[in-house]
């Protein structure tokens, strides 16, 4: 086994406990934001949604796999890669997508429809590349990795906020709004202080491996938001649904990516370390790419 693949990044109970609350607290303000009119949005233009869709859960995944395949990392480190792409769209897409001109409405819906479809999808992904790659395939039989508490997991984070806060939008819609404002920005610190808590207590291992995993994960980020333009492109979408769709693609909820490796392989290096430097990595190439085609669009109607 290599180096990596044997590293443990340590986080205690306590820290795990926290970080699943925050998650959960973050995706229930997710929630607020969205209304049952955003997935009737998506009903009206289902090209829109599928197009979406294939592009996060079917495309992502299997690229990833391909990539793997092409490069093959350490095994810790690919199955880091096909976490983060099995997991959802952050929800910092929203303001990134708003940034760049591009659909804020289609933004809002897919991320609605692909948090709620993420229950399913991200431990099937998950389990099905996972499983394809010998490599990955002894490291899972390894930690002996139960498909069904993995969903369990993922439910509680994802499913019940997103039940909660979309029931409180629709019985107090006012109240719903205001919450969403004040939590909106905790969403970013969170990510932040679940980094630095990981950093902190694991410098040691982070100085010594993080050059495995620099070029890879922005080899990895940079080909997500490009399979999404590629595909918006190839179904003819507009200019607006490109941009959406490349940046929905590109920024993966890495924060559930790393409580799923710290619950249940027990902050495995490689994927850990990736995860972890994809959360930071994407938030830079996001705000890059929605700035530069804010610059861009302003250009044109100067």
């Amino acid at each position: 086994m290599e180096p990596l693949d044997a590293a443990q990044i340590n986080f205690d109970t306590n820290g795990l406990w926290i970080l699943n609350i925050a998650l959960a607290v973050v995706m229930f303000g997710v929630a607020l934001g969205i209304s049952v009119h955003d997935f009737k949005a998506l009903l009206h233009q289902p090209k829109l949604l599928w197009v979406g869709l294939l592009s996060q859960f079917v495309a992502l995944p299997l690229v990833t796999f391909l990539l793997i395949i092409i490069t093959q990392p350490q095994p810790s480190i690919a199955l880091g890669m096909m976490m983060v792409a099995a997991c959802p769209g952050g929800n910092i897409s929203n303001f990134m997508t708003h940034m760049a001109n591009g659909n804020t409405a289609l933004s809002v819906s897919l991320t609605a429809m692909g948090t709620f479809l993420a229950i399913i999808f991200t431990p099937l992904n998950f389990q099905l590349y996972g499983n394809l790659y010998e490599p990955t395939a002894q490291l899972l039989q390894a930690v002996a990795l139960d498909p069904l508490e993995l969903v369990k997991l993922v439910l509680l984070i994802l499913g019940i906020p997103l039940v909660l806060g979309m029931l409180l939008r629709y019985y107090r819609d006012a109240l719903a709004i205001r919450l969403s404002k004040a939590l909106k920005p905790i969403s970013i610190l969170v990510f932040v202080a679940i980094v630095v808590m990981a950093f902190s207590n694991n410098i040691d291992v982070f100085n010594t491996y993080i050059h495995h995993v620099l070029g890879l994960g922005i080899m990895h980020n940079i080909l997500a938001i490009g399979l999404g333009w590629w595909i918006a492109k190839s179904f003819s979408l507009s200019l607006k649904d490109r941009r959406t769709i490349a940046i929905e693609t590109g920024i993966q909820n890495s924060g559930l990516g790393l409580l799923l490796i710290f619950s249940f392989f027990n902050g495995l290096g490689g994927m850990a370390i990736l995860a972890a430097f994809w959360g930071i990595w994407h938030i830079v190439s996001g705000l890059s790419l929605a700035l530069f085609w804010s610059y861009k669009t302003s250009k044109v109607y100067v």
